[in-house]
């Protein structure tokens, strides 16, 4: 019998159970609400590789990531981490019990380097790099890196073919980029597609005349044939591999260029192994806000790539690279399908600006319809966004936007000037008279953590500008934000409790608390007593903190509305909102049917303007979404069922009926309870369990037959037992070869095939 190889990096089953819960607490505290969708999607059985992006939450993402498969998939995944992460000592412990595969990155270990470099020919002979006052000989090797200086977040690099002498390289492929062709050359008549735009000739004129050159940085060759083996032991063994391939972590809107390892790994496990199996599962990390407390996030997996044959045997016959990068389009392409991406920041606060207007039903969407409701106004945008009703439309959005923050409120706020003079008076008395309850419940627990509060938005600040300054591709460094306030809380909470309790122990015993505790009272039980009072009101304090900032960021369009001028300003602008949320749905339901052929079909806001969804009238197959979150908008205003999470438009403005922002009101709390970590809003199953079944959608249901007699219904009933037994014995077989195989198998989830159409 053969010996098992021993595993590289080991998986420690119950340690990293055991480590993902306590995170697990960590990260519902931080996040207000984390939603997996198509998580059915993913194989309960056989190997998987996780491909998730975009990495915008450095460590936060694999720890997200990980919770929901064990809890929605129970599947175990081992992350390829970069090695200076793991010398980290706190990540590196958790990184190492959690089976984590280390990878060095070239770009991790860039040194400064003598000289500077330039482009003598870049017009005919690009990829030829001379320096002035180098020494590549000793300074750079062939397979390591050429970096230039970070401009507008971007260093560009290219690998090293070959070394010529100290002053001279051959790399084997040009620089990209119209930044990194002007650092090289000095010339400013370069093109956004990296083109001249007057050419050149011999090279004599190819560069600015006195042009220095730039300075640049190497990076060595990285031997990445221990991570693959790593990762070919994990597969072949079944397990789970999940890898971020953009390469780090950024803050960037759009996604960055997919590196070639996923595809490697994929090709590589299947040439190996024909028959394991293996599924590719793009994993779309959205995030509202993500490096912010409390916000949002929605966690959503797409079909399973499977990996082509006719690309592994391309990778066989020695067709490497062209089986990588087909792999790799494929790849991206499946991840654009469960991401939000946009060209740059301002288009993104444009697209969020339009989905907040198109919504004229007031009904506030679940977390996944508004991700997927992003994703088709950001596809509908590039692709008219050259048409003259975009561009004027897009001018009257940014106007609106600019009123509103002129006025220091929000879009959902201009819901506010509808109410009459008593009516704000009133809720103004009332929210404040919450709001002091609030504060009276948030001040013990913030006065005892605020040691927490101080030093992780120090220390967080501080390391999102390090990780600036390191990086070639971050914007801001938000992307790390998020994950030193999480560990600084996880170092800092421990302690403080314990000295909390430590120091309410010696109170007791030096005088019983000035005498208010009886001799009876054993100093063990004030130890007890201390364990568990000193988290929970810290953790009370982040509840009732949480709602209270929803009331003070209420209060401004409630004073605004008191004032006369102001008053007036608001009451055309909820005019102007109106006119202009007409002109958007218009527009899009115009042009929406060009770009999606189901628009109408699979509507996800529905169309008060028209007759049909004034009567609440909606489509079987619009109603079968994925993962049976409710299809809020498919129930009219005047409904008697109103749900609850309809009386909140998308942004959290007020509903149809004249209600309040429930998350400005004291029910926000009520809703998902004192001490819930999970909302409300959504059912417990993630499963599209519903199947279009009518209750879960909010339309009538039609007879399937007309049975006019006893002994139709008897042979009906004798059928229905019949498919039910026969159902019931595949079910029992299916069970005993070791559970359903969702994914790999083509079994699918109980509920009809419309019941898994993406909106």
């Amino acid at each position: 019998m053969a010996k098992r190889t021993e595993e590289l990096y080991p998986m420690i089953n119950w340690v990293y159970d055991l480590v993902l819960w306590g995170f697990s607490i960590v990260v519902d505290l931080f996040f207000r609400e984390v939603h997996p969708r198509g998580s059915w999607k993913v194989p309960r059985r056989g190997p998987v590789i996780f491909v998730a992006a975009p990495h915008a939450n450095q460590f936060v993402d694999p720890l997200i990531l990980m919770r929901v498969l064990r809890m929605e998939s129970h599947r175990r995944v081992a992350f390829l981490i970069a090695e200076k992460s793991m010398r980290r000592r706190f990540v590196g412990v958790f990184a190492r019990s959690a089976g984590a595969v280390p990878v060095a990155r070239a770009l991790d270990s860039t040194k400064a380097a003598a000289g500077t470099i330039y482009l003598p020919n870049p017009v005919n002979d690009p990829t030829l790099v001379r320096g002035v006052g180098t020494h590549f000989e000793k300074e750079a090797e062939v397979g390591g890196l050429l970096v230039l200086p970070t401009i507008n977040g971007t260093a560009g690099n290219a690998e090293i073919l070959e070394i010529h002498g100290p002053e001279e390289v051959r790399l084997k492929k040009e620089f990209k980029g119209p930044d990194a062709l002007k650092q090289l050359t000095g010339r400013s008549d370069v093109t956004e597609q990296g083109k001249f735009i007057d050419g050149g000739g011999s090279g004599e004129k190819d560069t600015v005349e006195g042009f220095k050159g730039s300075t640049f940085k190497t990076a060595p060759k990285v031997d990445q044939t221990k991570v693959y083996d790593a990762v070919f032991q994990r597969l072949e063994a079944g397990g789970c591999v999940g890898i971020f391939p953009e390469g780090g972590s950024h803050d960037r809107t759009e996604l960055l260029p997919l590196k070639a390892g996923v595809a490697i790994m994929a090709l590589g496990s299947l040439a190996a192994h024909p028959d394991s199996g293996l599924k590719i599962i793009p994993c779309g990390m959205n995030y509202f806000h993500a490096h912010k407390f409390r916000s949002r996030a929605v966690i959503e997996f797409g079909p399973p790539v499977e990996v082509p044959s006719e690309l592994v045997e391309l990778y066989r016959s020695g067709e490497r690279r062209e089986a990588t990068r087909q792999l790799l389009e494929i790849v991206y392409q499946s991840l654009v399908a469960v991401t939000v991406t946009s060209p740059d920041y301002d288009t993104l606060m444009l697209i969020q600006a339009v989905r907040r207007l198109y919504n004229p039903t007031g009904k506030k969407l679940p977390l996944p319809m508004v991700v997927e409701l992003n994703r088709r106004l950001v596809k509908g945008y590039t692709h008219y966004k050259d048409d003259p009703r975009i561009v004027n439309l897009k001018k009257s959005v940014l106007a609106y936007n600019k009123q509103l923050w002129l006025l220091g409120v929000r879009d959902h706020q201009v819901e506010y000037a509808k109410f009459s003079i008593h009516e704000v008076v009133f809720t103004l008395l009332y929210r404040l008279g919450k709001l002091a309850i609030m504060a009276i419940g948030t001040l013990p627990g913030t006065m005892l953590f605020a040691p927490i509060f101080i030093a992780g938005k120090i220390i967080s600040i501080k390391k999102s500008r390090e990780a600036l300054a390191a990086s070639t591709v971050k914007l801001q460094g938000r992307d790390v934000v998020a994950t030193w306030k999480l560990l600084v809380a996880l170092a800092l909470a421990p302690v403080l409790n314990t000295f909390y309790t430590a120091l309410l122990t010696w109170w007791t015993y030096y005088n019983r608390v000035q005498g208010h505790v009886p001799e009876w009272v054993p100093l063990w039980t004030v130890v007890a007593f201390g364990v568990v009072f000193f988290p929970a009101i810290s953790f009370a304090a982040l509840r009732f903190g949480e709602t209270g900032m929803d009331i003070v960021k209420s209060l401004r369009p409630l004073v605004l509305s008191l004032k006369p001028s102001s008053a007036n300003t608001l009451v055309k602008l909820r005019e102007k909102r109106e006119k202009l949320s007409a002109e958007v749905t218009e527009v899009i339901n115009t042009l929406g049917p060009e770009v999606f052929p189901d628009f109408d079909a699979n509507r996800i806001v529905a169309d008060p303007f028209r007759e049909g969804a004034k009567q609440g009238e909606t489509s079987p197959s619009r109603t079968t979404r994925a993962d049976s979150y409710h299809v809020l908008d498919s129930i009219p205003p005047s409904s008697s069922t109103h749900s609850k999470t309809a009386d909140a438009s998308i942004g959290g403005g007020s509903s149809e009926d004249g209600h309040l922002p429930r998350n400005e009101s004291f029910g926000n709390l009520g809703n998902i309870g004192l001490f819930a970590t999970r909302p409300s809003s959504r059912s417990r199953s993630r499963s599209n369990s519903s199947g279009g079944l009518g209750g879960s959608a909010g339309f009538s249901l039609k007879a399937f037959s007309s049975l006019d007699s006893k002994a139709s219904l008897d042979e009906v009933s004798k059928k229905i037992r019949g498919a039910m037994h026969e159902r019931g014995q595949k079910r029992s077989r299916r069970y005993s070869n070791g559970g359903m195989e969702l994914g790999s198998s083509g079994a699918t989830t109980p509920g009809s095939e419309e019941g898994k159409k993406e909106v």
